[in-house]
């Protein structure tokens, strides 16, 4: 709700100084120009997050899933306190971190909310989120990114002759937020227990 009415006031902003300014012509060929970029990028976009996301349903079909979930279980369960136990559960958020390591925040959010929600359901809290909820959401927010695909193929899209030359850049970036993250998750679960 407070998102639309912000949305709705920034377009009435915009409207309204473009009236002021005398420019609503170059504001409508704006918003022309806008959409039609708009459509395209996503049309391109389409069949790169399609053969992303393909990919994690391979993995996770053919057993690789498993065993990313075996490889990363020691970190799900110094995280995830209720993940120890239930192997499951270990493996939705392994299915979670790797379309997120593969740079697949589309992929990644159905498994992120299917995730949460048995995290949710072995907490037995209602109402608040629990801790092991707010980590899921932190390593979702700011995850590592080995193959950055969404964004290389947002470059890709327009024109970048080497969409996968931001590597390292990505790589650097993305450890050093997921580390950040990560610590603030565990400060706030103690400050504010």
């Amino acid at each position: 709700m407070a998102m639309s009415v912000l949305l709705v006031v920034i377009m009435v902003s915009a409207v309204l100084f473009a009236v002021f300014q005398g420019t609503t012509a170059e504001m409508s060929a704006g918003l022309l120009d806008g959409a039609k970029d708009a459509v395209s990028l996503a049309i391109s976009m389409a069949g790169v997050i399609c053969l992303w996301c393909g990919v994690v349903e391979v993995m996770r079909r053919c057993g690789l899933m498993e065993k990313l979930a075996k490889a990363l279980r020691l970190p799900i369960s110094a995280l995830f306190f209720e993940a120890r136990a239930d192997s499951g559960l270990r493996g939705d958020i392994a299915a979670s971190v790797s379309a997120n390591l593969l740079g697949l925040g589309n992929a990644a959010t159905p498994l992120s909310i299917r995730a949460a929600a048995r995290l949710h359901d072995v907490s037995g809290r209602t109402g608040a989120a629990s801790d092991s909820v707010c980590m899921l959401v932190i390593l979702g927010s700011c995850s590592i990114q080995i193959i950055p695909a969404t964004i290389a193929a947002a470059r890709a899209s327009q024109g970048a002759a080497s969409p996968f030359d931001i590597l390292p850049a990505v790589w650097i970036a993305t450890v050093i937020s997921c580390a950040a993250g990560v610590i603030a998750g565990l400060l706030f679960k103690r400050v504010w227990r």
